[in-house]
This record gives structure tokens, C-alpha cells and sequence, in this order.
């Protein structure tokens, strides 16, 4: 009898449960949301994201409020967000790699494996690296053979840490024999105007600097995705060149562990349809980048994945910190 009343108890607890996370779902959103930006205003990230704040909030029925947490790794906006942030869907944050990567190179406040609530995938940030139009390297491999010749000589901006486009330049520098010196920067923009001033001699970053190049102040030396860009279709990847690198920066949105799968499933819904706007993906081309959709699942499984790479990645470039 006894058993009897625990399982009925126990039946009656997930009912309420179940029923208590309908509930929430059916109420949410009742207030504007907070989407914390990882990086500071008006670089590459930012417009895009508040680009894509702006177009989903029709379809979630409240409007964002969208606040940047800048730092040189772009990691102190979802690590705050994971240690503090109740689980109600009221406060998200974009996931870059450098979020997933940095618990391997260093200690963390989080785990990303567990500490997060994976709602959805967005895009990936096209990533290269510019000169001025007035520099003497016209191509990239001219730009690796000076910086050989020369070590520690050549100079480059971009973030620093844990973020992609340093984390690719350390490996180009590894597997090229090479000594470049790195300067650390909040944003593309802060980048590319130490380097139009000549305090550095490129940028390596996502495409904030692509106004630049397309109006002849910046050349573009070589893009680290896959595949040749379309508004640049000349310019190399790092492949093309014989640099077995790829990077192709992919990001989504997440919430603070133990997030309501009903609610992770109504803030989907509404960025997915964000996605499809045209102010959204205006933006994206105007950046030289392509909608990535992944939903929940797949997003979830693709962080799975991207974890055991940049484990990997870590350990070949030696960057865990005892």
C-alpha cells in the first residue's frame, strides 16, 4: 500500500510538473527578454545580433533588451549569464567558440557541456585577414614570407584568448615556423582603425571590415572558411594556399542550464522566423555570411561535436594554462 501511494505521488508530482511547464510556455514571454551581446557596440557581432533581435520580436511577442558585456575573449557575458541568470527564458546570450573552447585552455566559472540551455543556430562568422591597400603584401603567401623572414616583426590585431581568428593565426604560426606579435582588440572596429593608422600591420578578425575592403582602404589577403567567398571570390582560403585550416566560427543562442523545454521551443520558433526576415538576412549578406540553421537537436549535437574539436585544437597549439 505504501508503494502504491509513493507512485501515486510521485505520478501526481510529474503531472504538476508537466503541467506547471505548459503553463510557463503558454505565459512566456510575459516581459522583454534580455539578449546579452558577448562583445562590445557596433562590431561585427553586435550589429548582426541586433539585427536578428529586431527582427524576432514580432514573432515572440516582446521586445529584446539587447546588452553588450564586452571583453578581449567574449566569454564574460554567458559566464555571467550560466552563474546568475534564473532558467525562465528571460535572459540569452550568443555562443560562440570561444565559449566552448576556453574551459580547455584555461579554468572556467562553467562547463559548457552542462551549464547551458543549446536553443538554436544561427550563422557563422566569415573570418580573414586584411592590409591596408597601401601595404606591400599583395598576397598572403607574401605576407607569411615576410613575416618569416622577419620574426616577431609584423604585427596583428584581432581578439584575444580563446577567440577564433588569434586561435587561427596561432596555427598558421605553428605549422609555418612562423613569430608574428599579437595585439588584442574589444572589436573589429577598434582593430581596424589601429590599423588604418598604422599602428599594426593587419587585422585578423571577422568581416566588420568588409565596408573597407569594398571600398578599396582595406585588401583582403585570404578567408579562413571552407569555401571561397561570394563578394570576393578571388581571394584564397587558407586551404587553397596550403594551410590545412578551417574555421568557419558558427554561433547560436543559448539560455542558462535547466531552461523549460517549452519555453526553449518557443524562443526557437521565434528566431527561426527572425531568421527568414529580410532585415535580418540583409545583414548577414551585407557581412558576407550565410544563415546556418540548426534546430535544437542538431545545435545541440553539432556543441557535442565542437567540443571534442576544440579539445584538440588546445592541445595542438599547447594553449591549456597549468
Amino acid at each position: 500500500m505504501r508503494h502504491r501511494v509513493i507512485a501515486t505521488l510521485a505520478a501526481a508530482t510529474g503531472a504538476l510538473g508537466a503541467f506547471g511547464a505548459i503553463t510557463q510556455a503558454q505565459n512566456f514571454p510575459s516581459r522583454p527578454v534580455t539578449f546579452i551581446v558577448p562583445y562590445a557596440v557596433g562590431g561585427t557581432v553586435d550589429v548582426q545580433l541586433r539585427a536578428l533581435a529586431a527582427a524576432t520580436e514580432k514573432h515572440l511577442g516582446r521586445s529584446f533588451v539587447v546588452e553588450n558585456r564586452p571583453s578581449a575573449t567574449g566569454i564574460l557575458g554567458p559566464a555571467q549569464m550560466a552563474a546568475t541568470a534564473k532558467p525562465d527564458g528571460y535572459t540569452i546570450t550568443q555562443i560562440h567558440t570561444g565559449v566552448l573552447r576556453l574551459p580547455f585552455m584555461a579554468k572556467t566559472s562553467y562547463d559548457p557541456a552542462v551549464d547551458f540551455s543549446y536553443i538554436i543556430g544561427i550563422s557563422g562568422l566569415t573570418s580573414g585577414l586584411v592590409v591596408r591597400s597601401d601595404a606591400p603584401w599583395r598576397t598572403f603567401d607574401e605576407f607569411l614570407a615576410d613575416a618569416r623572414a622577419h620574426p616577431g616583426k609584423v604585427s596583428y590585431g584581432s581578439p584575444a584568448g580563446a577567440a577564433t581568428p588569434y586561435i587561427v593565426m596561432q596555427q598558421i604560426a605553428r605549422r609555418q615556423g612562423i613569430q608574428w606579435t599579437h595585439l588584442p582588440f574589444k572589436s573589429t572596429a577598434e582593430s581596424t582603425n589601429a590599423l588604418l593608422g598604422g599602428h599594426i600591420h593587419a587585422v585578423s578578425d571577422a568581416a566588420g571590415w568588409a565596408p573597407l575592403v569594398n571600398s578599396g582602404q582595406l585588401r583582403l589577403l585570404v578567408t579562413y572558411g571552407s569555401n571561397r567567398t561570394k563578394n570576393w571570390p578571388t581571394v584564397p582560403t587558407l586551404r587553397d594556399l596550403g594551410v590545412d585550416v578551417v574555421a568557419n566560427s558558427a554561433y547560436g543562442v543559448a539560455g542558462p542550464r535547466g531552461m523549460s523545454e517549452a519555453v526553449v521551443k518557443v524562443l526557437h520558433d521565434a528566431f527561426k522566423k527572425g531568421m527568414e526576415e529580410p532585415t535580418f538576412t540583409a545583414v548577414l549578406q551585407r557581412l558576407e555570411q550565410e544563415p546556418i540553421y540548426q534546430n535544437t537537436e542538431d545545435y545541440r549535437a553539432y556543441i557535442q561535436r565542437e567540443l571534442i574539436a576544440q579539445r584538440q585544437i588546445v592541445e595542438e597549439l599547447g594553449l591549456k594554462q597549468e
